[in-house]
């Protein structure tokens, strides 16, 4: 082929790769909703798919296990949100102490803006004479707002209630799924399919067990620091702030965020929260640097950069479930580039 063809080849052929991953990247932004709930349901059924397995060594049929199991999720996920709605339930009845606090640094700072103001307008010309001045109103924010509110919500939990039905099929017709999938592909690929998926199953329940017991060592060391300092609803603001903190980079600011408000009404000096910053900072720290490279990192394997870039693709598409689904997705993503001819380096370099 002469070299002005292969040029025009080339060319074409990285022409056809944009567009396929702008399809690509839209079709992720338009069904967010669609893929969010279906990878909440994988990595759910991940999770529990060793109790399933375990019944069924134990002669309990899958699909009865997987039911099993399944109820009693959701009769824990239950009692513990009817827990958190108590809580609060009295939060909301304590907000009006909660909110005196906020007020007073709200109206000392719109003071300062005020006086900023006045300063700035002294050096301004003055109005024109015979200038007018047309000003738009803004039709019902309040009303839009909730509008809105209400709209995310109804999807929230239009997706929600798919969710456990998912995982029950994933759960229950595991093996059909299984080779449902290696018959995609040709013959000849089957092997390495099935090598790719296994490598995709072991990240996954790797990445799953692990972030669980990462939260699970947050939350209640973060919960006895909070019971320790005296702050009110210990354990409803270390669950905030313990799942906040798993965020990477972003979550040491995060989880101040909760023990920050509910201790604007109990301390009056600044040393309790120049305490809560430097303990949940340093928790954030011994975190990223010990708990997840021993408990996640060795089955998840990307580097920062990648991290980094994953956090705020992900983050921009899917907002806050972005934020907390990038780092399986990219580790997928790196597992499936290791297993396919000639997107290697790619793999190479996520986990360099």
């Amino acid at each position: 082929m002469p070299a002005e063809e292969t040029r025009i080849v080339t060319a074409a052929s990285t022409s056809a790769r944009i567009i396929a991953a702008g399809i690509v990247i839209a079709f992720c932004y338009w069904a967010s909703m669609v893929l969010v709930t279906v990878i909440v349901a994988v990595l759910t059924a991940y999770f529990l798919d060793p109790v399933v397995t375990w019944l069924e060594r134990v002669r309990i049929p899958r699909a009865l296990g997987s039911l099993l199991v399944l109820l009693v999720t959701l009769a824990l996920i239950a009692v513990l949100g009817w827990l958190l709605v108590e809580r609060v339930d009295q939060f909301g009845r304590d907000w009006p102490k909660y909110r005196a606090p906020l007020r007073s640094a709200a109206q000392a700072i719109n003071a300062r803006l005020e006086s900023l103001e006045a300063r700035v307008s002294e050096i301004t010309p003055a109005q024109r004479i015979g200038e007018r001045i047309v000003t738009v109103a803004e039709a019902h924010p309040v009303r839009d707002a909730l509008l809105g509110r209400l709209s995310s919500l109804y999807l929230f939990l239009l997706a929600a209630t798919f969710v456990p039905f998912l995982v029950f099929f994933m759960l229950a017709a595991k093996r059909q799924v299984w080779h449902a999938t290696i018959q995609l592909f040709p013959p000849a690929e089957r092997t390495q399919a099935k090598e790719a998926l296994a490598d995709v199953t072991q990240v996954l329940r790797g990445y799953v067990f692990g972030t669980a017991l990462v939260g699970l060592i947050l939350v209640l060391a973060s919960w006895l620091f909070f019971w320790a300092l005296g702050l009110d609803f210990p354990f409803l603001t270390a669950l905030v702030s313990g799942v906040c903190n798993l965020v990477p980079y972003l979550g040491a600011v995060m989880s101040w965020l909760p023990p920050l408000l509910i201790g604007l009404k109990q301390f009056h000096t600044v040393g309790p929260f120049i305490l809560i910053f430097s303990v949940l900072t340093l928790f954030h720290v011994f975190t990223a640097n010990l708990l997840v490279p021993a408990l996640v990192g060795w089955r998840v394997r990307l580097n920062a950069l990648a991290l980094t870039v994953s956090l705020l693709f992900w983050g921009f598409l899917w907002g806050a479930m972005g934020l907390v689904l990038a780092i399986p997705i990219t580790a997928v993503i790196k597992v499936i580039c290791e297993h396919v001819e000639g997107w290697q380096p790619i793999g190479r370099w996520l986990s360099a």
